[in-house]
């Protein structure tokens, strides 16, 4: 697999790895930490969800436009590294919940989102670009779609272990404080406090129910106020100590980063070198093949947007799904100083299949093309979008008895017991949908490499995250959907937006080869 890849390639890799470890915690708890931490709704959750994502893609375009015109790509990098590691710093440090300015608290922790949004943008795109120049080079040409394969392959190693660490985190100190986990906690605890313990019907009994089992020496509750007090700042508390563990990644990201930063190619002095003969190329190639090609890029811009917005409800509506409609029981694994049992433990299944699935795939490719039947990269990218339609045709199936959110809330728990689906429901989607992301999210980027003018390198890989971006910003339509639908309409949707996409995406095939050729 990493045979006749360039040198620089795993380093840049393994640094790549460290910052990734820290965004999957975030992505793993962001949404469940905002609602524990300040009693928000999964709608109120989702804008600021949307608007993180949102703004860490887009900031990448900032961030291409930077290293673009300063030519100081390897500054701009590391200078991305230690805001990151900022921003996880100011949502690290625990405060008090319930909180007693809510309006103070959450803007504290918005500013550190946009901190770490912001280091994102310088990293990511620029690191990405700096990777795809290291394929610029005639020796290692024909491995571009390879390699960014197995970099994307490594972004998910961090991935896979981000979720198991922050549920480690967060029930061990649940565990020290003599509590036991319970996703549903939370959410009725906060409503207890905010209706001044007026709470009543089936809420109040759900509380009492699993406010009685969650203490580990078997007490019962005598004072519910006292209870959701105590409870909710000790979940809150965990979450905050989960996001030191994403700090210490950061740092080694960082080290890695710097003791490899030679032996990375200099993206400025290729510019330097390749000044007059880019322009020359340019000219060869004309200004309205150059025009092509950014039509070109834009156009699958525009088609992977509903990718995003579909793929990203992973960390928002399918993690509020996990919460709500998930055994998560059958789910306990016991290390003594705590247990792995959370809805967030979902979140590392994805990684998981594209670090297992990455090199079958490659091999299915790389034997296509020894049959002489090699599948197009636009073409793939068709085909993914088709996946991910069948991924959320898939949970639609399993969806289509369950009652939606607001008839959860008025059910016994004994009655919401008997409804939840098993795992595997889960484990399943992510398979198909992490099927769908290796043929679109790395070879993507590949694509971008290949066809972007060489003059423009970071600022259409900024763009290629920006139009992640745009799909991101609309991540809280599934918020929308999941709390006022039935759950069969709610992926329902992202059946119809993931099967379009692949049906425009189809339309433009044939042209977009003629591009890349």
């Amino acid at each position: 697999m990493f045979k006749d890849q360039p040198k620089g390639l795993i380093a840049a890799a393994l640094a790549n790895m460290g910052e990734r470890f820290g965004f999957y915690i975030m992505m793993a708890i962001l949404t469940l930490f905002i609602s524990a931490k300040f009693g928000l709704n999964e709608t109120t959750a989702g804008y600021i969800y949307s608007g993180f994502y949102a703004s860490i893609y887009l900031l990448a375009l900032v961030g291409g436009i930077i290293a673009d015109k300063t030519q100081n790509y390897k500054g701009t990098i590391l200078m991305g590294l230690i805001i990151m590691s900022i921003g996880y710093l100011i949502i690290a440090i625990p405060t008090p919940t319930p909180v007693p300015n809510l309006p103070l608290y959450l803007t504290l922790t918005c500013f550190g989102l946009l901190v770490i949004a912001f280091g994102n943008g310088l990293f990511k795109g620029n690191l990405q670009a700096l990777v795809g120049q290291m394929y610029d080079n005639a020796q290692y040409a024909s491995k571009r779609e390879s390699g960014f394969q197995i970099f994307y392959m490594f972004i998910n190693i961090g991935g896979f272990f981000a979720p198991w660490i922050a549920i480690g985190v967060r029930n061990w100190w649940l565990k020290v404080n003599g509590f036991d986990y319970n996703a549903k906690l939370p959410e009725l605890c906060h409503e207890y406090i905010n209706t001044g313990g007026q709470m009543s019907g089936e809420g109040l009994a759900n509380l009492t129910t699993y406010a009685n089992s969650a203490y580990l020496d078997g007490r019962q509750v005598t004072d519910l106020a006292t209870f959701c007090d105590s409870y909710i700042d000790v979940f809150s508390r965990g979450f905050h100590y989960a996001f030191i563990a994403a700090i210490l990644m950061m740092l080694i990201s960082l080290a890695i980063y710097m003791a490899n930063k030679s032996k990375f190619p200099d993206p400025a002095k290729k510019a330097a070198e390749a000044a007059t003969k880019a322009s020359a190329e340019e000219i060869k190639m004309d200004a309205q093949e150059i025009k092509q090609r950014i039509y070109a890029l834009f156009a699958v811009f525009g088609v992977v947007i509903f990718f995003w917005v579909s793929f990203h409800q992973n960390g928002y509506s399918l993690t509020y799904f996990a919460r709500d409609y998930v055994n998560l029981d059958v789910i306990n694994i016991d290390l003594g100083f705590t247990t792995i049992k959370g809805a967030e433990i979902f979140q590392c299944v994805n990684p998981f299949f594209v670090v297992t699935l990455t090199p079958i795939i490659m091999w299915f490719f790389g034997w296509l093309d020894k049959k002489g039947k090699n599948i197009s990269t636009p073409m793939k990218i068709a085909l993914g979008m088709g996946i991910a339609a069948i991924a959320y045709l898939f949970l639609m199936f399993f969806s289509l008895a369950l009652p939606s959110k607001a008839e959860l809330s008025h059910m016994k728990a004994e009655e919401i017991e008997q409804i939840l689906v098993t795992p595997w429901v889960m484990v399943g989607l992510y398979f198909i949908l992490t099927v769908a992301e290796l043929f679109i999210s790395p070879l993507g980027l590949a694509f971008v490499s290949k066809v972007a003018p060489p003059h423009m390198q970071g600022l259409m890989q900024g763009f290629w995250l920006a139009a992640t971006a745009v799909g991101n910003s609309l991540l809280f339509v599934g918020g929308l959907l999941y709390t006022s639908m039935p759950m069969w309409i709610t992926w329902g949707v992202f059946v119809v937006a993931c099967g379009a996409s692949m049906l425009v995406m189809l339309s433009m095939v044939k042209w977009l080869e003629r591009v890349t050729r």
